[in-house]
């Protein structure tokens, strides 16, 4: 899931932070929600600690019941279960697709890669009876993953052509950008520095060239802390 806007204070980025702790690695949601979730650390408590428990064990229970269904189709009913469970915090849909996504990819033949988001907000889209709803859910999963593929081709096309144009320059820095721009989808001077182990001199150096070249663009437009992404088309 997208955050709404772009938001200046650290609060979208602690937000940020907190889902790709919980997908990359840690007890899934399947025993314990409370925990998986964070909502037993006191700075999270608050007042409504035991109530959220109780409504936890309630979306628990009723997933329970789908225990031998899809993981995918679990994930839809997962999510969709959430808000009627009174799980979520003032339509906060966060914690929910994060949920989510974790059912999809736990054992027993799951989707390790459903990128729900990227086929735009029909597959998340609260309406309708449950077939509907799942019907969407297939639908914006089969979407999403078509785009993710373009992108990725749409990127392996944009580091052949860049190799290419790149082979009249010397040393180890070209090559190394060029494979972090292909990685990474944004990228900062001081990043490009760290990741490539070269000089801040070189790095600027080489991607002023393929900024003039037309390999990258620079999307802040600002003066300084700069970040660019490669120039697919």
């Amino acid at each position: 899931m997208r955050l709404s806007g772009v938001q200046e204070d650290p609060a979208a980025l602690a937000r940020v932070g907190w889902a790709v702790r919980r997908l990359t690695g840690g007890p899934g949601p399947k025993v314990d929600l409370s925990a998986f979730l964070d909502r037993r650390d006191p700075k999270n408590m608050v007042d409504d600690a035991e109530p959220f428990a109780d409504r936890a064990g309630g979306w628990l229970n009723l997933m329970a019941q789908a225990a031998e269904l899809h993981p995918i189709t679990r994930a839809c009913a997962g999510y969709h279960l959430w808000s009627l469970a009174g799980l979520g915090q003032q339509g906060d849909r966060m914690e929910a697709a994060v949920t989510a996504a974790r059912i999809v990819a736990s054992e027993g033949g799951g989707a390790v890669f459903a990128p729900l988001a990227m086929g735009g907000a029909g597959g998340l889209r609260a309406s309708g009876p449950p077939a509907d709803r799942l019907a969407r859910w297939l639908d914006g999963m089969e979407t999403a993953c078509l785009t993710a593929m373009r992108h990725l081709d749409d990127i392996e096309a944009w580091s052949a052509r860049a190799e290419t144009e790149m082979t009249a320059l010397s040393g180890k820095t070209p090559r190394a950008l060029r494979a972090v721009l292909t990685e990474w989808p944004l990228v900062s001077a001081p990043m490009g520095e760290v990741l490539t182990n070269a000089s801040r001199a070189a790095v600027q150096r080489n991607i002023a060239w393929m900024e003039a070249r037309g390999l990258i663009r620079e999307v802040t437009g600002q003066g300084r802390f700069k970040i660019w992404v490669a120039a697919r088309s």
